[in-house]
């Protein structure tokens, strides 16, 4: 008889008892440049890695916003596990959209098979052939690739018929694509987000999903539930946002614990005595609980309106406009509770140091940049319209 894949109420309750335990390895991960062994073996134990992937393969199948939840509390005690959870965990999810021949080739021999992803699709090049396509290319920052038996690859499509190039994404084995160890960082550095090299490699139609299919609506995989008919790409800045949600969230707790007992250096005054480390401490809390309120509401909408509908051309906007917001107040939290820390923070053992890393390599990353998701909100609202095939 299969085992019941384990409700949301449990998920959170392993979530949180792994979180001194990946606090413990947050160092060790730095060192190795990826998440540790114990550590992959206890998110696969957990059931974490399969939180948003279809029941019919003994996923959990939770509601979207589960994500933004359940790596926030992983990302209290590191932020790289939580950005390497997050991804993998949605490409579960992104995986229900392919055709059900390709999602049987990598879930039949095991459902815990993770996927990786390097979705820059200038990076990529395809031809059209007999039966689907020749792949090439050289894509930089796939996170956690190394644990992956797959990978998700962008790619621009041609065609020697003089049909117009379309964007579309590639499902590749483990065995024909190279990984290159590039991952010599400032932050996050436990991601292992490595490179990823394909050199003329054969991609069956059934392994290639156009970017037109995954931009909200039922998908070739026949999926019918709302979960599978949110739009992919607008909703990647809350997969990514959820992790520098936990490493702020992490800050608040860190600093709250350190600065109560600390002494400053040059007098016999508590650090917590001064009402501008008050102030600080209180403008972060705010800050971070703004952006969960912002990124959970947001999910349990689109959720709503994907149960009837594909969300329009403004809302995807708004989608990513708020998704980048959210991590905005992340990463001003954590900035303003490492200004008020003064030059202890700059130990590496010190967690809000780690934090203060990982929380901008977080808004570096193109979902969450902030000037060009305004500039894209502020072109929709003076009715200019957006140059993105992803949207």
């Amino acid at each position: 008889m299969a085992v019941a894949a384990p409700t949301h109420a449990e998920l959170v309750q392993r979530a949180l008892a792994l979180v001194p335990r990946l606090r413990e390895r947050a160092p060790r991960a730095e060192e190795l440049r990826r998440i540790p062994d114990d550590t992959l073996a206890d998110l696969h134990a957990s059931g974490l890695f399969r939180m948003l992937q279809p029941k019919r393969v003994g996923g959990s199948e939770l509601s979207y916003e589960a994500i933004v939840e359940l790596c926030a509390i992983i990302g209290r005690g590191c932020g790289s596990t939580a950005w390497v959870l997050a991804n993998l965990a949605n490409h579960h999810w992104m995986l229900a959209l392919w055709p059900r021949r390709a999602q049987d080739e990598i879930w039949g021999p095991s459902p815990d098979t993770l996927v990786g992803s390097a979705l820059m699709f200038p990076a990529g090049h395809a031809e059209r052939s007999e039966g689907g396509y020749r792949l090439s290319g050289h894509w930089k920052f796939s996170s956690g690739i190394d644990a992956c038996g797959w990978c998700m690859l962008g790619g621009i499509a041609h065609s020697s018929e003089g049909e117009l190039p379309e964007y579309q994404v590639f499902l590749v084995p483990q065995s024909d694509y190279r990984i290159i160890d590039t991952w010599h960082v400032a932050g996050l550095r436990g991601t292992g987000s490595k490179d990823v090299e394909v050199s003329n490699v054969f991609v069956p139609a059934h392994r290639a999903l156009a970017v037109k299919d995954m931009k909200g609506g039922i998908a070739p995989g026949g999926e019918t539930a709302a979960l599978y008919r949110l739009p992919v790409f607008d909703l990647f800045p809350y997969v990514v946002a959820g992790a520098a949600l936990g490493i702020a969230q992490g800050a608040l707790e860190a600093f709250s614990e350190d600065i109560r007992h600390r002494i400053t250096a040059y007098s016999t005054t508590l650090l917590a005595d001064y009402a501008t480390t008050q102030s600080r401490l209180g403008h972060a809390a705010a800050a971070v609980s703004a952006a969960e309120r912002i990124l959970t509401g947001n999910c349990r909408e689109a959720m709503a309106l994907a149960a009837n509908g594909v969300p329009s051309r403004d809302h995807k906007i708004r989608l990513r406009r708020d998704g980048a917001y959210a991590a905005h107040l992340c990463t001003t939290a954590v900035d303003l509770l490492f200004g008020a820390g003064g030059g202890e923070f700059l130990y590496n053992q010190q967690v809000i140091q780690r934090s203060f890393r990982d929380v901008h390599a977080a808004n570096s990353h193109y979902a969450l940049a902030w000037d060009i998701a305004t500039t894209m909100a502020g072109k929709d609202l003076l009715g200019i319209a957006a140059d993105l095939p992803t949207l």
